[in-house]
C-alpha cells in the first residue's frame, strides 16, 4: 500500500535516492557504467507520493549530491515537459553535460495542469531548441548521446494492431524520421 511509504517523504526520497548512488558508485566508475535518472512522469506528486526528480532544482541537486561522472540523466522531453513551469532548454543547459540519454516525446497542456501526447515536432515543448542545445552537446563528445523517440501516435497498419500506448511501431518511426530530418537540419547549418 501507498500508505506504507507516507512517512518517508520528499526529504526521505532524496536521501534514500543519494544513499543508493553512492552505494554503487565504485561498480559503476570501475566498469565504465553510466547511469540514468529519468524524471518523474508525471513531474508533479500523484496518488499522494512527492517527486523528486521534477525540474532543475532536483536535477542540479542529484547531480551536486554525487557528482561523480556516472551519475547522470535520462532527459525526457515529455515528463519534464508536463510540468507548467518547466522551461527545458534552460533546464538541459544546466545538465548538457551529465545527459547520457535523451527521449524525445512532445506534449500538449492545457490551463488546468493537464496534458496529453503530442506530434514530436508539434506540441508545446520547443523541440527545435532542444536538439539545437543537443547537436551542439554532440560536438562536444567522442560519442553523441543516445535518443530515442518516445510515444508517437497509432497510425496506418497499426491502428489494426495490438500495442502498447505510445509505443506504436510506425507512429514511433515518423517521430524519429522527424526528429533525425531536424536534427540533420541543425548539424547541417
Amino acid at each position: 500500500s501507498i500508505d506504507t511509504y507516507k512517512h518517508i517523504g520528499r526529504d526521505g526520497l532524496r536521501r534514500n535516492l543519494v544513499y543508493f548512488l553512492n552505494g554503487i558508485s565504485a561498480v559503476c566508475e570501475a566498469n565504465g557504467i553510466h547511469m540514468t535518472i529519468h524524471p518523474d512522469d508525471p513531474p508533479y506528486p500523484i496518488l499522494g507520493l512527492p517527486r523528486i526528480a521534477s525540474n532543475g532544482e532536483d536535477l542540479n541537486y542529484i547531480l551536486n549530491e554525487v557528482p561523480q561522472q556516472f551519475n547522470g540523466i535520462c532527459f525526457c522531453t515529455g515528463s519534464l515537459g508536463a510540468s507548467q513551469t518547466n522551461d527545458l532548454p534552460a533546464i538541459l543547459e544546466q545538465v548538457k553535460s551529465r545527459v547520457n540519454f535523451v527521449h524525445l516525446r512532445n506534449v500538449k497542456k492545457d490551463t488546468i495542469g493537464s496534458f496529453y501526447e503530442a506530434d514530436h515536432l508539434d506540441g508545446d515543448v520547443n523541440m527545435y531548441k532542444i536538439m539545437q542545445i543537443l547537436v551542439a552537446e554532440n560536438q562536444l563528445r567522442s560519442t553523441a548521446i543516445p535518443f530515442r523517440p518516445d510515444h508517437g501516435h497509432q497510425m496506418l497498419d497499426d491502428l489494426h494492431k495490438v500495442t502498447n500506448p505510445g509505443y506504436s511501431a510506425i507512429g514511433r518511426l515518423r517521430g524519429l524520421a522527424e526528429l533525425r530530418g531536424l536534427e540533420y537540419g541543425i548539424a547541417g547549418e
